[in-house]
């Protein structure tokens, strides 16, 4: 007999819906500056509309694949592209003189915000399960499927991202 499934509830969940919701504001809103990452904004919103459903079913799928998506942006962002203190300074220069210059970028500090939610209550969430081998197999799993598909839809619809013109 299979079991129901367990729901989440609590400030797990409310970072996820949080940091999950910040995303995709942050996605909509660069989308809206820069017309081009439409398609691609689209197909990368669905992976935080999966997160959410499978948090509120309490799935390792939907944990792992919030905590690495959010991990791998964050760290691009972070170390490689440094658009999250780009945006800081966007927020910074919005605070004190009521302009943006890149609104675009104000958006990835958002969704870099969004994304440390994110991270933490999936974590939490998941970590609140006492994970045995199997729950910990699903988490990766997740983690896995979902960077393949943000490999897929960046090839899809960012060619030059990887070398081809």
């Amino acid at each position: 007999m299979k079991s129901s499934p367990t729901y989440i509830s609590g400030w797990p969940q409310l970072f996820i819906h949080t940091g999950a919701a910040l995303f995709l504001v942050a996605l909509a809103g660069s989308a809206f500056f820069v017309p081009q990452l439409r398609p691609m904004h689209t197909f990368q919103g669905l992976i935080y509309v999966a997160v959410i459903v499978l948090a509120l079913k309490a799935s390792p799928w939907g944990y792992g694949a919030g905590v690495v998506i959010a991990t791998f942006w964050n760290s691009l962002s972070l170390f490689v592209t440094h658009l999250i203190q780009a945006g800081a300074g966007q927020l910074v220069s919005l605070l004190r003189t009521g302009h943006v210059d890149r609104p675009d970028t104000l958006m990835v500090m958002i969704g870099g915000v969004g994304h440390f939610l994110l991270i933490i209550g999936c974590l939490a969430a998941f970590l609140r399960q006492r994970p045995n081998g199997r729950k910990w197999a699903e988490f990766f799993g997740g983690a896995v499927l979902c960077l393949a598909y943000f490999a897929l839809i960046v090839r899809l619809f960012l060619p030059g991202a990887f070398g081809r013109h």
